[in-house]
């Protein structure tokens, strides 16, 4: 069986996003070719070949898209339907060239096969599991987070992840009130409310993050109640401000990167109470100082900072 490849030229900032708005005219299952370094996970969760890392990342990214070529496809009216995707897109993010290419392929399983490289694995006591393995459930007695890596945002396998996570559980009460700035697909704020929170809302910029965070909520029993969350820029955006509420949280969670980190720091601790802790992560070990620098700044007492790997997250109170 034949199929055809449809690969766009973007930039590695415009991926998710990208890959998110397509899922609307059905097409999934994204290959992505970039330079940004892998993982060690990483690498142990992927099923295709890993060129060596001996280039230096330049931002560029291609996605590549699965079609079969069958008799009902009518490619030129999908291409018109990635166009109008694309061009839609570039009206509120810069997605690079967005140039679309067609070529052929032989017979790929691109959509399921991937899972068999994707198994349950633990961050410390709280097992992270796809659906595809529940019916193999190990005997487990701690916390279990139920997710399926099938949208554009994370697993919980990352460093930042687990480093956030195990902040939260640190300073997590029955009483606490948890926002999550750039939420994705909700996995912090769900883990939070799992050890106890009472409350949570979250912010992101990606419309892809409520149906993603809506699901992952679903999968693990999370009311709607409990966990609140909107689409917006609380940087610059003073409606999503106010909706978050200001001097109300106990916790600010943002696993984020650092040149993100800096205008946000001196907004967010508006939202925070007073001894209420902020907790960061998405920070390369070579930024701590940075950010370091970004939250005594903003007038945050430095609580502390803990590694995992290359990867570092920076917890502060606000006095």
């Amino acid at each position: 069986m034949k199929w055809k490849k449809i690969t766009i030229k973007t930039i590695t900032d415009a991926e998710d996003i990208i890959i998110c708005n397509l899922e609307d005219i059905g097409l999934e299952g994204a290959q992505i070719e970039d330079k940004i370094p892998l993982t060690a996970l990483e690498k142990e969760q992927m099923f295709v070949d890993i060129p060596p890392e001996n280039e230096e990342d330049d931002g560029i990214a291609y996605l590549n898209f699965f079609v079969e070529d069958s008799e009902d496809l009518d490619m030129d009216a999908l291409l018109k339907d990635v166009h109008t995707v694309l061009d839609e897109t570039k009206v509120y993010t810069d997605i690079g060239e967005g140039t679309v290419m067609v070529s052929e392929t032989e017979d790929l399983d691109w959509v399921n096969n991937w899972k068999k490289y994707f198994h349950r694995f633990f961050i410390d006591d709280l097992l992270v599991i796809p659906s595809w393995e529940e019916d193999e459930m190990p005997k487990h007695s701690g916390k279990v987070l139920h997710i399926d890596p099938g949208t554009a945002f994370g697993t919980g396998a990352h460093e930042t992840t687990r480093l956030c996570i195990r902040q939260i559980r640190k300073y997590v009460t029955p009483e606490t009130e948890i926002l999550d700035v750039g939420c994705g697909s909700g996995i912090l704020a769900i883990v939070a409310l799992m050890y106890g929170a009472k409350h949570a809302k979250g912010t992101d910029l990606d419309p892809c993050a409520l149906d993603a965070t809506l699901e992952n909520m679903e999968k693990n029993g999370i009311r709607e109640e409990d966990f609140e969350m909107i689409i917006g820029n609380i940087i610059t955006d003073k409606s999503v401000q106010d909706w978050a509420g200001y001097e109300k949280y106990d916790i600010v969670v943002a696993n984020i990167l650092h040149n993100v980190l800096d205008p946000l720091t001196p907004v967010i601790i508006h939202q925070l109470k007073p001894g209420g802790i902020y907790i960061t992560s998405g920070i390369i070990a070579e930024k701590e100082d940075f950010v370091v620098d970004v939250v005594k700044r903003a007038g945050l007492e430095l609580v502390e900072v803990t590694r995992d790997g290359e990867w570092v997250s920076v917890t502060a109170r606000k006095p």
